[in-house]
């Protein structure tokens, strides 16, 4: 398996970017991999390309690798992290289509395998975990450490997801040697919530609804909802556990409305349904118990349509 010390070696121009609309996982991983190959690459010019951060995760990209731009489209190298496709490469795809190099990082099972190197592992907790695979240790300093920690925790759920493992639990304990304030990054990354947040939240789960005989629960959020409330799309985050949890819930289904009659819909299931199966029928994917997807129609034909595809796995 190549490295990235490796694979940077023969560069001089490299751009680090993430998918549009990051998450904890791909904010940690980008940042990650561009603290860690300047630490060993300090003459490299090396940019990190990271579409709006959430504020949560704001601090991370405080360094003066990342921005919200790319800067232009000629580079030896481009690492991508976290995406499981160049379609969400957003800003940063005609940089990657024209870099000399291409190296994907990911575990997303829906990985299409499109650069001239992949390193895809689809059992891992995060891309986080790839990465730090792919890491000299004598390289990773305190910054890198707990940029890869954050992605770890997010996209574990805090280590309570089936993709938790002997193996992310040992890396995790290995970045917490670097003196990272971990009990810190969990507050920030799981408790901490706005009073925007705590409305929003509170609202959704008021107007949920239970189908499938308790089974399943679905929620939507409006526009006029995050207009009423002044809510930012990263408000909405954290709402899909909330609905995952409750007693006796096998799928949560929540509903973002991005446009007429047009929903993002992010689904996560407990234990049986394979929703990235779901998620994959109307074009979208991620993994066996957190997928996603863009549908159009009403409430009730896009609800309908997921709930005959999950009864089906669960006959």
């Amino acid at each position: 398996m190549i490295d990235l010390k490796s694979a940077a070696s023969g560069a001089e121009r490299i751009l680090i970017a993430g998918h549009v609309r990051p998450d904890g996982d791909c904010v940690g991983g980008c940042v990650a991999t561009g603290r860690y190959l300047k630490n060993i690459f300090p003459d490299k010019c090396i940019h990190v390309y990271l579409e709006t951060v959430p504020e949560r995760f704001s601090f991370l990209a405080e360094e003066e690798l990342v921005s919200n731009q790319v800067a232009d489209s000629s580079y030896d190298l481009c690492i991508v992290v976290d995406s499981s496709d160049s379609d969400r490469l957003g800003d940063a795809r005609e940089a990657f289509e024209k870099a000399g190099s291409t190296l994907v990082v990911d575990h997303h099972v829906s990985n299409q395998q499109y650069g001239k190197e992949n390193v895809v592992v689809a059992d891992a907790s995060s891309t986080c975990e790839v990465l730090y695979g792919l890491m000299d240790p004598e390289y990773v300093d305190e910054r890198v450490a707990e940029s890869l920690y954050i992605g770890i925790v997010t996209d574990s759920g805090g280590f309570r997801y089936p993709n938790t493992s002997r193996k992310t639990m040992e890396i995790a304990g290995r970045l917490m040697e670097k003196g990272i304030p971990f009990h810190e990054d969990m507050d920030r990354c799981f408790y901490e919530r706005t009073y925007t947040q705590t409305q929003l939240l509170g609202r959704t789960l008021l107007a949920s609804m239970r189908v499938m005989e308790g089974q399943c629960i679905v929620a939507a959020i409006t526009r006029r909802m995050m207009e009423f409330y002044g809510a930012k799309t990263e408000d909405i985050d954290g709402i899909i556990d909330q609905l995952r949890i409750i007693k006796g819930v096998e799928v949560a289904i929540l509903l973002h409305e991005t446009g007429h009659q047009e929903y993002k819909v992010s689904m996560r299931s407990n234990k049986v349904v394979d929703v990235s199966k779901v998620a994959a029928y109307f074009g979208g994917g991620g993994h066996v118990r957190a997928a996603g997807c863009t549908m159009r129609g009403s409430i009730h034909d896009v609800c309908n349509n997921l709930t005959e595809h999950i009864e089906m796995q669960m006959m």
